[in-house]
């Protein structure tokens, strides 16, 4: 009687294993399939991108009345382009592509960080300039969730490795990064520098651990 409780325990404990270990397998298989098909979609986007001339420029900061960075309090906004000729990516308009060889890296460039965008691609955060590929800091940011997608390979980054960025008029320009850097979250030292009247990008993104954040800094050859 008590060997026939107990086997009968077993088997529902066994029956509830099993079906966890396929649920789990289910939400690995379907997550990876997702990111697969998030990666797919961004790549083919930048591969088919020839830009377009806008009807106007792109502000040149995403930053609060303080000069803070967004990137940690962000918020859905309409990221919508207010014009008619502007390439636009999922609903969100775009400024642009960029691609990292060394980590097989090919998104679009969107125009403005919100909860949404960043989820979607990477995006333009701030210029002390006029904007992509043009004189002056450009910062763009981008998540790291630790599993391929947007700037999770960052650290795989060294001095030397190229970035090419195509802006909406199709100018492409290759960027050398030569600093990296790990920084607090709060740091913004790094948005204004003096580029010599030439462009560069900043790509910013969270550490491994959250606790940071990591810097590429890269110039236009």
């Amino acid at each position: 009687m008590f060997e026939s409780k107990y086997s009968k325990l077993l088997t529902v404990i066994l029956v509830i294993v099993i079906i966890a270990i396929v649920g789990l397998l289910g939400y690995l298989a379907y997550d990876f399939f997702a990111n697969g098909m998030l990666s797919k979609d961004a790549s083919d986007y930048v591969d088919n991108f020839e830009g377009e001339v806008s009807e106007g420029e792109a502000n040149n900061t995403n930053t609060g009345d303080d000069g803070s960075n967004p990137f940690d309090n962000i918020k859905d906004a309409d990221t919508s382009s207010s014009s008619a000729t502007k390439r636009t990516y999922k609903g969100f308009g775009v400024l642009g592509t960029m691609e990292i060889p060394a980590t097989n890296f090919k998104y679009p460039v969107l125009e403005k960080v919100t909860k949404k965008s960043i989820e979607t691609a990477v995006a333009f955060l701030y210029s002390s300039g006029k904007g992509l590929n043009e004189p002056g800091n450009t910062v763009i940011v981008g998540h790291n969730y630790r599993n391929g997608l947007f700037f999770s390979n960052n650290k795989k980054l060294n001095v030397g490795d190229k970035i090419f960025i195509t802006d909406n008029s199709g100018r492409k320009l290759t960027y050398t990064i030569y600093n990296k850097f790990e920084t607090t979250p709060e740091d913004t030292s790094f948005y204004q520098r003096d580029t010599g009247g030439k462009p560069e990008v900043s790509l910013s993104t969270c550490t491994d651990d959250s606790k940071a954040r990591l810097i590429i800094c890269a110039k236009a050859e």
